[in-house]
C-alpha cells in the first residue's frame, strides 16, 4: 500500500517511511488483496493475529511519553487502537497518527490483543488493536460543524453538557447520521419496511406503484403542491388512495404501496414522508380488513423486539424510553367508548365531533393505565370529517365504517370501509361539492362492477417514531422536509 510521499516529511531516521500517509485518491485503477475486517467482527478469537481495518477516526487521545490512543468506528461498532514510539512505530510515524483529524477515514494494520482491562468506551470491549501501519483514505477537514461525541450524547445529559439542538443536527445531517443511534434507527426504519412487504407478501398481496404527480385531489378539496408540467399544471400526490382502489376494481383483491406524500401541513409536521398503503377486498364486513391491519402491526411489533435487540439498546442508550407495550389481540374500542372513557376523566366531547390531538392524547393514556397497551384500535368513527368515499354506517350515518390505530396516545393508521357503488360516490361526492369532472377517471372505475373493500395509510416516520418512544418526528426522517425546510 504506497502513500502520497509529498505529505509527510520524512528525514534518513525515518525507517517507517512506507508504514504511513496519505494515500493516493481510490480511483479504482488497480486492485488490492488484502482483508479489511468489520470492527464489529474483531473479537478474541483473532488475538495475535495481524489485521487491517477501515473505520473512521473517531477520538485520538495522545500524551507526552508518546503514546496515542485511537478509537476507530465503522458505523456503531468502536475498537480502541494503540500506537507509541518504539523500534517498529518511529516518531515522524506516531507525530503523523496522533495529528490525524477526527472522522478521517482510516486504513489501519495491527495485532490483535486483548485488553488490560475492558475498555468501556468501546463495543469492543476485549480486545485492542496495536498499530503497526496506518493510512489516511479520506482527511476529514479539522474543524467539524457538528461534534460526534456531542451528537452521541444521552438526551439526559443535554441539561448539564454542551449539546446540539435539533437545527443544527439536521443542518449537519451527513455527519449527524454517523452517530450510533441513527446508524441504528434507519436500520430499524429498514426492518418496519421489511416487516410491512414480508407479512403482506405472505397474506398474498401484491406490491403496486401509483403515480406521484396527479391532475387533482385524492381526497376532494384538499391542499395540495402543484407542479408545472409541460404546460399544464399538475401536484404531488398526498395519498395513492384512488390508485389503491383502482387496483381492487380491476382485481388485483389485496394491494400495497410504499411510497412517498406530499402534504402542506402545519408547522410541527412533515411536509413529505413515506406511506405504507393497503388496500383489499373482504367478504361481508369490513372487519375482516381491521383484523388484517391488526394483526399486521402485532407482527411488526414482536419481530422488532427480536430482530432488532441491538438495534433498539443502542437507541435507548442515547434516547432512553420504555419499552412498547401491547396485547393480542389487539384492543379495539368503538369510538362512542372512546367518548364515554374520556367523559369518566371529566373529557366531555359531542357524540359527532372529532376528537383532538389533545384528547387523543388523553384517551391514549386512559387506555394504557386501564388496558395496558400503547396501541389500540379506535372504531366507527363519525362521518364528519372523513373522505367523500368513505362509506357511512348503515346503523347511524352520522357515524362511518372507519377507524383509527393509535400508539403511545397518536394516531399512526387511519383507514375505512371504502365506497365501492359508484352512485353512492356520487352522492357523496355531490354531498361534499367535489368538481365530478375533476375525479371522473375514479368514478368510473366503480360503474363496471367492483368487489367491497377497505384500507388504510400508515405513517412510516411516525410508527418508528412513536415504536422508538422518540420526540421528534424529524429523528426518524433521514432528510426531513418542513414548511421552513428543503435542504439538505
Amino acid at each position: 500500500m504506497a502513500s502520497d510521499d509529498s505529505t509527510k516529511t520524512t528525514t534518513e531516521e525515518d525507517f517507517t517511511h512506507d508504514n504511513y500517509g496519505i494515500l493516493p485518491l481510490i480511483q479504482s485503477k488497480e486492485k488490492c488483496d488484502h482483508e479489511l475486517f468489520p470492527v464489529c467482527d474483531i473479537n478474541e478469537t483473532l488475538t495475535k493475529q495481524t489485521i487491517w481495518v477501515r473505520g473512521r477516526l473517531h477520538t485520538s487521545r495522545g500524551n507526552k511519553s508518546k503514546q496515542c490512543f485511537i478509537v476507530i468506528r465503522h458505523q456503531s461498532a468502536t475498537i480502541q487502537a494503540f500506537i507509541c514510539v518504539n523500534e517498529n512505530v518511529s516518531k515522524a510515524m506516531f507525530k503523523f497518527a496522533a495529528s490525524i483529524p477526527k472522522e478521517s477515514i482510516i486504513d489501519i494494520e495491527g495485532e490483535v490483543s486483548l485488553a488490560p482491562v475492558p475498555i468501556q468506551s468501546c463495543t469492543q470491549k476485549n480486545v485492542e488493536l496495536q498499530v503497526t501501519k496506518i493510512f489516511v483514505v479520506s482527511p476529514a477537514e479539522p474543524r467539524l460543524p457538528l461534534s460526534i461525541e456531542v451528537a452521541m450524547r444521552p438526551d439526559e445529559l443535554n441539561a448539564y453538557l454542551p449539546h446540539a439542538k435539533l437545527g443544527t443536527r439536521l443542518d449537519n445531517r451527513v455527519i449527524d447520521l454517523r452517530t450510533p443511534a441513527n446508524q441504528a434507527i434507519y436500520r430499524v426504519e429498514a426492518g418496519v419496511c421489511k416487516l410491512f412487504r414480508d407479512i403482506l407478501d405472505a397474506k398474498g398481496f401484491v406490491e403496486i406503484h401509483t403515480p406521484k404527480i396527479i391532475s387533482a385531489a385524492s381526497g376532494g378539496g384538499d391542499i395540495l403542491y402543484p407542479v408545472t408540467y409541460f404546460k399544464s399544471t399538475a401536484y404531488l400526490a398526498r395519498s395513492p388512495q384512488f390508485y389503491k382502489q383502482m387496483a381492487i376494481a380491476a382485481d388485483f383483491e389485496k394491494v400495497y404501496t410504499i411510497g412517498s406524500v406530499f402534504r402542506p401541513e402545519e408547522l410541527r409536521k412533515l411536509t413529505e414522508f413515506v406511506s405504507l398503503d393497503l388496500e383489499m377486498v373482504f367478504n361481508y364486513h369490513y372487519h375482516e380488513v381491521v383484523d388484517t391491519i391488526a394483526d399486521l402491526f402485532t407482527q411488526i411489533f414482536k419481530d422488532l423486539a427480536k430482530r432488532f435487540a441491538t438495534e433498539i439498546a443502542i437507541i435507548n442508550k442515547q434516547f432512553p424510553c420504555e419499552p412498547f407495550q401491547y396485547v393480542e389481540p389487539a384492543l379495539r374500542l368503538e369510538y362512542k367508548d372512546g367518548l364515554a372513557l374520556l367523559a369518566e376523566a371529566g373529557v366531555k366531547i359531542g357524540a359527532d365531533d372529532y376528537l383532538r390531538t389533545e384528547n387523543e392524547r388523553i384517551l391514549g393514556r386512559i387506555v394504557k393505565a386501564k388496558y395496558h397497551t400503547d396501541f389500540y384500535i379506535l372504531d366507527k368513527c363519525p362521518l364528519a370529517g372523513r373522505p367523500f368515499y368513505t362509506m357511512p354506517d348503515p346503523n347511524n350515518p352520522k357515524y362511518s365504517n372507519s377507524y383509527n390505530m393509535f400508539m403511545r396516545c397518536e394516531e399512526v393508521l387511519s383507514g375505512a370501509q371504502h365506497i365501492h357503488d359508484s352512485q353512492l360516490l356520487l352522492e357523496r361526492v355531490n354531498h361534499h361539492k367535489i368538481n365530478v369532472d375533476q375525479i371522473k377517471y375514479y368514478i368510473d372505475a366503480f360503474r363496471y362492477g367492483c368487489p367491497p373493500h377497505a384500507g388504510g395509510s400508515i405513517g412510516l416516520e411516525r410508527v418508528l417514531m412513536l415504536y422508538l418512544g422518540l420526540d421528534n418526528v424529524r429523528k426518524t426522517s433521514m432528510f426531513p422536509r418542513d414548511q421552513n425546510r428543503v435542504t439538505p
